[in-house]
């Protein structure tokens, strides 16, 4: 396993890591699930009391989108995501946007402003170009980019 990432987002999801990785796996097309552990299956083995309803289950799910590890841990529904954290995907051209604005956003995403969107598990990203902080310079740019919800590169 490469060991270069030296950050590794962990993604909580409530029972539905496996599915979340096998629906970015469909989109970024480069990916690949590295590995996947499970809850022990008795108190004897580690369990906590309050986990169960885990037992033998997936805990996470290690899987690798655009060259970047995740980890996607079942934990149950305390915690969901908020916009506070977003992954940014830098596009080289309109139709790149376009597949990764629509493939995010069906099936329940939500479409925002200036780029954002989440997905149907709640995940927040950024679909941008990747000479984004170029076209922020252009005169009236910040203005446009406010106009909008999915990003038109002709528009700016």
């Amino acid at each position: 396993m490469d060991k270069s990432q030296k950050i590794i987002p962990n993604l909580w999801f409530d029972g539905n890591a496996k599915e979340a990785a096998d629906y970015y796996l469909s989109i970024f097309k480069d990916g690949k699930i590295l590995q996947t552990t499970y809850y022990p299956n008795s108190e004897a083995e580690g369990l906590a009391d309050f986990q169960k309803d885990l037992a033998g289950k997936v805990l996470t799910v290690e899987f690798e989108i655009l060259g970047m590890r995740f980890i996607g841990i079942n934990a149950g529904p305390e915690f969901k995501f908020t916009e506070a954290i977003s992954m940014m995907i830098p596009c080289k051209n309109q139709e790149e946007i376009d597949f990764y604005w629509d493939a995010l956003s069906a099936n329940g995403g939500e479409e925002s402003v200036c780029g954002w969107l989440k997905d149907k598990f709640g995940l927040s990203w950024q679909i941008c170009p990747e000479n984004w902080d170029d076209t922020l310079k252009k005169p009236g740019a910040f203005k446009k980019m406010m106009g909008m919800k999915k990003l038109i590169i002709a528009d700016f």
